[in-house]
């Protein structure tokens, strides 16, 4: 259930999404960058454009104008992320973004958590598009009216029509969202959890996560109430220099013996000798619980004043929005 989907199982996906027929943005899919430009001589902006492959969280990009749009089909035809064999551009939607999961046996539909993350780089949500520079949970925007609203307007659209294709969908579904006046429409699905929404969602479900995939297999798992910590959980991600480009590894991280009280959660490190050193762009999230976000994020804060590790960036600014 963790692992990354196969090409086959996004394609499923894809095709359940369309026969459902969710609230989302009006968009193209494009072969080739001259159609891809074609279609942006009359686009409206800004645009949204994203490679058709796996891409770390980066394969986004927000245009504000054409000579930006031009820019993005050009670096994801020239393989930026890797071979994309079709090209996505879509209307933008002017909301707030929200991450919301669920975990099913095929049948029975449980909400496993939401949470808010913090794509760019940059604080104030500026700068490139990232895999997530920090997250909360749950998000600020959930409400009881919209909850229903994303289960019937989409999940359960979503599993019906997986059915319809003759797939009994099993595991976890991550829809991303844009919440605009409390209308949800669907930007993206993951057939997994995501990532940092994980490093605070995880840590507020106190069920036995192995039993509870155990039983998605039995009729044990319609009978297993969904158990939550009502405190809030905060993360900050701690990045190389130079990330989401180019950036050096092998950078040694000191003071992690010292940290207290928080979970860290290691992405992009490895062992050499008797120390961590840097072997990715995100290198650790630093989470914490408490009754309240501000008071999470500012136990993460405290705890990552104690590590340090050459051109170590995280923002300053998690949780701004709150």
């Amino acid at each position: 259930v963790m692992k990354p989907a196969s090409s086959e199982a996004r394609k499923t996906t894809q095709r359940a999404i369309s026969e459902a027929s969710h609230p989302t943005a009006n968009f193209g899919i494009f072969e080739n960058r001259i159609e891809a430009k074609k279609f942006l001589e009359n686009s409206k902006y800004p645009n949204v454009i994203k490679a058709d492959n796996l891409a770390a969280g980066k394969g986004v990009y927000i245009c504000n104008n054409k000579q930006e749009s031009v820019l993005a089909v050009e670096e994801i035809f020239d393989g930026k992320f890797g071979e994309a064999k079709n090209i996505l551009i879509e209307e933008f939607l002017d909301g707030e973004e929200m991450s919301f999961f669920i975990i099913s046996d095929g049948t029975t539909i449980k909400s496993f958590e939401t949470a808010q993350d913090h794509k760019r780089v940059l604080e104030g949500d500026k700068g490139k598009n990232t895999g997530g520079m920090g997250a909360y949970s749950p998000s600020r925007l959930i409400n009881n009216d919209l909850e229903d609203k994303i289960l019937s307007k989409i999940i359960k659209p979503t599993l019906k029509g997986l059915k319809n294709l003759g797939t009994e969908y099993r595991g976890f579904l991550y829809a991303g969202l844009m919440i605009v006046k409390n209308e949800p429409y669907l930007i993206e699905y993951n057939v997994r959890m995501g990532d940092p929404e994980t490093e605070v969602v995880f840590p507020r479900i106190k069920n036995d996560i192995v039993e509870l995939l155990e039983s998605l297999g039995t009729s044990k798992f319609k009978n297993t109430p969904i158990e939550v910590n009502p405190n809030h959980a905060a993360t900050v991600i701690l990045v190389s220099g130079g990330y989401p480009e180019d950036y050096e590894k092998e950078k040694i991280i000191k003071g992690l013996s010292e940290i207290k009280n928080v979970d860290v959660f290691h992405a992009g490190t490895k062992r050499q000798g008797n120390n961590f050193v840097t072997n990715g762009g995100r290198v650790l999230a630093i989470t914490s619980t408490a009754e309240k976000y501000q008071e999470a994020l500012k136990q993460s804060y405290n705890q990552i004043k104690k590590l340090e590790f050459e051109k170590m960036y995280y923002r300053k600014d998690i949780g701004f929005d709150l």
